[in-house]
């Protein structure tokens, strides 16, 4: 089986490329040869892929700048997205699309399921809306996978950023009002071949559609930062104390969901598979900082 995946540099690409197995080719395709604010690209680099299954990962995920590139974010997140599901129509395989949890406006009391009523509060989460929507259009045989506050090894992500100020302070000031779920890339990456072996072997396959893919359990933006750093400390890495503030202390351009929790049982019920749960995932790419070398600034 061949994954052809967008967005090369991502970290969901490169955590598909780490976890695929001997049985399973990943090929990352992304700039220039694909580039999804130029849709007619983006046929002819799936094309020379031939892929079984494209996972369509590739984002405009500057959340605050998209407040003043709206143009640009719906060209990548909403049109292109819809031309990745439409090339992977054209070539007769289905689609796997990565969504974000900024579809819903944190109002809700408890966790986010498939069927709640979308709301995004800022530009970035409009356009992956309007990119899931032009991905269902445009390619009925998708999977639309929502997730949360990704991070991994690769990549700029929450966890380096902690890990490399722990390095540089003794006191990290961190968000303890939005709620969510931490999801290791690595994690994202073993489901996604989950699923795809799935609609290899089934190929009467009928629940394609929206899912939940988040890390299990649940947290703030300040308990992650503690058990990031906890972590760290007990690997003999960079520690710092953390400091609870509200959202209204930290002030930025995109307002976000103060609760985006996911519910990723349809997930787990459909293809019986669980998401892990978010501290020990978290664990796990802390060690491998610690081991490697913390390497933060890439």
């Amino acid at each position: 089986m061949r994954l052809a995946v967008t967005g090369r540099d991502g970290q969901v690409a490169a955590s598909l490329i780490e976890r695929s197995r001997d049985d399973v080719e990943v090929v990352a395709v992304g700039r220039p040869a694909l580039d999804l604010a130029r849709p007619d690209t983006v046929f002819a680099a799936l094309e020379v892929a031939r892929p079984d299954i494209v996972v369509s990962a590739a984002a405009y995920t500057a959340v605050d700048q998209a407040e003043d590139e709206k143009d640009l974010a719906f060209a990548v997140n909403a049109t292109g997205a819809g031309k990745v599901a439409e090339a992977a129509a054209r070539l007769g395989v289905p689609v796997i699309h990565l969504s974000t949890d900024y579809v819903f406006d944190g109002t809700k009391d408890g966790a986010y399921a498939e069927t709640d009523a979308t709301a995004p509060l800022g530009v970035y989460g409009a356009s992956k809306l309007a990119g899931e929507q032009a991905v269902a259009a445009a390619n009925p045989r998708h999977l639309i996978l929502r997730t949360a506050w990704v991070y991994s090894p690769f990549g700029k992500n929450f966890v380096k950023t902690m890990l490399r100020l722990a390095g540089d302070r003794d006191e990290i000031s961190v968000v303890a009002d939005q709620w969510g779920n931490p999801t290791s890339a690595l994690d994202i990456a073993d489901a996604i071949l989950h699923a795809a072996a799935r609609l290899r072997d089934d190929k009467n396959f009928a629940a394609f559609g929206i899912y939940h893919l988040a890390g299990g359990g649940e947290t703030n933006w300040s308990g992650f930062a503690r058990h990031i750093l906890g972590t760290s400390r007990a690997f003999g890495g960079p520690h710092a104390n953390v400091r609870d503030i509200a959202t209204a202390d930290y002030p930025m351009k995109a307002r976000r969901p103060a609760n985006s929790r996911l519910s990723s049982e349809k997930f787990a019920g459909t293809f019986g598979w669980m998401v892990p749960g978010w501290r020990r995932s978290t664990e796990l790419v802390v060690g491998r900082f610690m081991r490697v070398g913390l390497g933060l600034c890439g």
